[in-house]
């Protein structure tokens, strides 16, 4: 009777080696993606609730005072979102000045109202302001030399995003999908935008193929929801179903799903 290898045996190459690393790289990927999200979900959950009248929007007092500050100035804002969005992502926004003028220019895109005022795209409010009563961090600062003629650009950088009649929280076009397109348009800017800013990597011109927002690198990614991006100033980013792991090399940090960046503060 001729021999029959056993299923382990050497002869068969152990046909279930490729099922371990496969069991093992889904585990590695739910607890790289997974227990940061979980993390930030519980955080989340505990907060009280608020209604809009009662959640704060007013200034954070970060943004320089016009009336002393001359110079053109171009600042990014990101704080964290409201309600069950906010254990995943940061809502950013623009806002600028040029030389000489008595207050700052805010631009950013919102899911609310949209039908009605037939864009997603609003001006106005303090730059620095709250968003939904969680406080702002400055993300980005250009000021001086060079900047007042980014600042026409920037306008019609704003006067081109292609979504303004549409908002799709996740994966995009949203709030972020607007500032990584502003950030594009205007690649001498440099902006950076944090790992938390989903939407970010929904490409605007429809390709697969894009700059990395800070116009240092590259990007790949499909329909923001799987991609991949490599870049002096972002670093190296992996993105999986909209959220983002990857690592800072310029100023080392670890970049986590929902918790965002863990280690040296990024250069703004």
């Amino acid at each position: 009777m001729p021999h029959r290898p056993q299923p382990n045996s050497p002869s068969t190459g152990r046909p279930g080696t490729g099922g371990r690393r496969g069991r093992a790289l889904a585990i590695a990927a739910c607890l790289i993606f997974g227990v940061p999200v979980i993390a930030c979900a519980a955080t989340t959950f505990f907060q009280p609730a608020a209604t809009p009248v009662e959640l704060r929007w007013g200034s954070a007092g970060l943004a320089p005072d016009p009336a002393t500050t001359p110079e053109a100035v171009v600042q990014v804002y990101a704080a964290r979102t409201r309600g069950w969005r906010g254990i995943f992502a940061d809502h950013t926004w623009i806002a600028f000045k040029p030389e000489g003028a008595k207050s700052f220019t805010r631009y950013e895109v919102v899911g609310f109202g949209v039908r009605e005022r037939g864009t997603s795209v609003r001006s106005g409010g303090p730059p620095d302001g709250y968003w939904a009563g969680n406080r702002p961090e400055l993300v980005f600062d250009r000021r001086g030399e060079g900047v007042e003629a980014m600042t026409a650009r920037i306008e019609e950088a704003v006067a081109s995003y292609p979504y303004a009649d549409r908002y799709l929280a996740w994966p995009g076009p949203n709030s972020n999908t607007f500032i990584a397109h502003i950030a594009r348009s205007v690649p001498e800017l440099g902006i950076a935008l944090p790992s938390t800013a989903i939407g970010k990597d929904f490409l605007t011109d429809g390709g697969v193929f894009a700059r990395a927002p800070s116009g240092t690198g590259y990007q790949a990614s499909l329909f923001g929801l799987i991609g991949v991006m490599a870049s002096g100033e972002e670093g190296l980013e992996i993105n999986l179903l909209g959220l983002s792991f990857g690592f800072d090399f310029r100023n080392p940090a670890l970049k986590l799903p929902g918790l965002g960046r863990i280690g040296m503060a990024a250069r703004g």
